[in-house]
């Protein structure tokens, strides 16, 4: 009896190592690029899961990845704006290793044009305008928002947009990049803008002196 159960406990050790050897055999390093199909460049981080499954990776910037499966396995590529495309590690495949560049189509969906309109048609629109009743706090905010000596105060102090912003930046940039490599340095006084602000400013009389109290 205790050599039938050892005989079991032989066999069955047998028989696991056996399987993990056949697993062992099986896995297969998978590594490649994902890259799209039109201009081949890489996918970054793109996600690569094996099917059914929790195993996964995803690759880098470049697009680049490496990842362990069993032959027979199914490979998935994802990423956001394309289609999915799924690979199967041949069964019969020999050797440990295997390379591969997987091409990623662009997933686009064209929506159907949509064209809103406030009204129905020009001559609603034409109707409706006529018949509407303006306040006359409505009429007074809006002459006062158009007046001239507001709009040019408001003007004034006004933060420059980014536009405004970048532009002088380079000008900047490019001022004091002109001076580099012994070169002459860049003179003020042939600055047009600083000239129309000085004689706006000698216009608007800020040169004169000022009475003392």
């Amino acid at each position: 009896m205790r050599k039938f159960i050892l005989s079991i406990l032989i066999l069955a050790a047998v028989v696991a190592v056996h399987a993990q050897d056949k697993k062992a055999n099986d896995a297969v390093q998978v590594s490649g690029i994902v890259m799209t199909s039109d201009s081949l460049g890489a996918v970054s981080y793109a996600t690569v899961a094996v099917k059914g499954t929790s195993r996964g990776t995803y690759a880098n910037f470049d697009g680049f990845f490496s990842i362990v499966v069993r032959k027979g396995e199914t490979l998935q590529f994802m990423a956001i704006g394309y289609e999915m495309k799924e690979y199967t590690v041949p069964k019969d495949h020999v050797g440990d290793r295997l390379t591969l560049v997987q091409l990623l189509t662009d997933d686009a969906y064209n929506l159907p044009e949509t064209v809103i309109f406030p009204w129905p048609s020009r001559e609603h629109l034409k109707l409706e305008f006529l018949a509407l009743d303006v306040a006359k706090d409505m009429e007074d905010r809006a002459k006062e928002n158009l007046d001239q000596r507001q709009l040019a105060a408001i003007g004034e102090t006004m933060a420059m947009d980014g536009n405004e912003n970048s532009d002088m930046y380079l000008r900047q940039q490019a001022r004091s990049f002109y001076s580099y490599g012994n070169q002459t340095p860049y003179m003020g006084i042939f600055n047009a803008f600083a000239w129309a602000k000085f004689i706006k400013a000698w216009k608007n009389g800020e040169f004169k002196k000022k009475k003392k109290e």
